[in-house]
């Protein structure tokens, strides 16, 4: 627009449509302030005091508003909302540091050695470590299965137990059973007066609250290492790839490493609530470890404990459940057990019996579905030769395995 040649005396205009030609309010002469300065900071004041008072009043009735259940309530015209109150009496970190001194005696580190013997001639050594928690103070220790899984293959090799009041030395310990579905096994030392773990109740885990994993994550020069963060889902269905069954588990983003596994989950009372399984987790993932929560635990090491004396007579193979006889017949297959998986270094590995094959007869027994063959183990000693059948790729072939048990060690 020309402004120049523009006709001001013809035209209306708003500040709106042209700001840029806001008019100048004029000032008023003689004085215009009304208000002296004494005035001015007595309203202040007062303003002041007011606001105090409204807010003094909105606090009270909030205060007054709170229900039973620990709620308070917008007394508001247009809305109402439920507000819940949390109180922490404690820092995360002073809870920590308390956890840690509690629990980190009852966790030890454990290291094994296997001697194998090589094709062209000579032995080279395998090492592994990993973690485990005293279980009573007589010396039973839990730890995970594939912490111990290698020593199970050799008779030369040895699993060494250390504390951590004495990291110097070191206790040979022996194998008490294992359960290879919940990656559990149980150990023993000859020790006394250890200090044994205290154990939680599973029903008390809950999403969100704070936990700490105590292990030795990467080797035994860092035992006793401290992790924590928070229960982030219960009862996860997660893929074991040695045995590919699926178990129930803890999640937590508290970090679990190689060298954690056997470990404690414990809770802000030093409760062991998990053993942790970095077995399990992924490793392309960040945040998402993952515990066999207490109950699972319990109820499989104290069954092992109490059998130890009583082999267990086992063969090394998971079966595949959900093929039951009408399915195998329907699939144009023979009736019998279809197996999983198979224990490296156990009877039936040993026996050449593999994942994918149907165990058709166990000694004199006709196998026709898993629980048959359950029954047929159960029957039979360790120590005891059995001549099994099997079908494997359209043909039947006969084995021989020599039952095992549960405490061969």
């Amino acid at each position: 627009m020309d402004y120049n040649n523009f006709d001001f005396n013809n035209q209306t205009f708003g500040n709106d449509e042209f700001p840029e030609f806001t008019p100048k309010r004029e000032k008023k002469k003689n004085g215009g302030n009304k208000y002296s300065l004494l005035t001015v900071i007595i309203c202040t004041v007062l303003a002041a005091v007011i606001g105090a008072t409204s807010a003094a009043g909105v606090i009270i009735n909030y205060k007054n508003s709170e229900n039973a259940a620990g709620h308070t309530e917008s007394t508001s015209e247009n809305s109402t909302q439920n507000v819940t109150n949390i109180n922490i009496e404690e820092t995360v970190e002073s809870v920590i540091e308390a956890v840690a001194k509690k629990v980190t005696p009852s966790v030890v580190g454990i290291a094994t050695s296997t001697s194998i013997n090589s094709f062209f001639g000579g032995s080279t050594e395998s090492t592994g470590t990993g973690s485990g928690v005293i279980y009573s103070a007589d010396g039973y220790i839990i730890t995970n299965y594939h912490v111990i899984e290698s020593t199970l293959s050799s008779a030369s090799s040895k699993i060494e137990v250390y504390l951590t009041e004495d990291t110097e030395k070191s206790y040979e310990a022996s194998v008490v059973g294992y359960n290879i579905t919940h990656d559990l096994a149980v150990i023993k030392i000859n020790a006394k007066n250890l200090p044994k773990i205290e154990v939680g109740d599973i029903d008390d885990v809950k999403v969100g609250q704070y936990v700490a994993a105590i292990g030795s994550p990467g080797g035994l020069e860092f035992m006793g290492s401290v992790t924590y963060g928070i229960i982030s889902g219960l009862n996860r269905m997660v893929s074991d790839n040695s045995t590919e069954d699926n178990v129930n588990l803890i999640q937590t983003d508290a970090a679990i490493n190689p060298g954690n596994s056997g470990g404690a989950l414990v809770n802000t009372k030093g409760q062991l609530i998990g053993i942790n399984s970095s077995k399990i987790a992924a490793t392309e993932y960040e945040g998402m470890g993952f515990a066999i929560p207490i109950d699972t635990v319990v109820e499989v090491c104290d069954k092992i404990i109490s059998r130890q004396y009583d082999p267990n007579p086992y063969i090394g193979v998971t079966i595949n459940e959900k093929y039951t006889q009408d399915i195998l017949e329907r699939l144009g297959y023979p009736s019998g057990a279809v197996v999983k998986s198979v224990m490296n270094g156990g009877p039936a590995y040993n026996s050449g019996i593999r994942s994918g094959d149907i165990i058709t007869q166990y000694g004199e027994t006709k196998i026709t579905d898993y629980s048959k063959l359950n029954d047929a183990v159960a029957a039979s000693k360790p120590g005891q030769t059995v001549k099994v059948k099997i079908y494997r790729s359209g043909k039947y072939y006969y084995a021989n395995i020599t039952v095992g048990s549960n405490n061969s060690q």
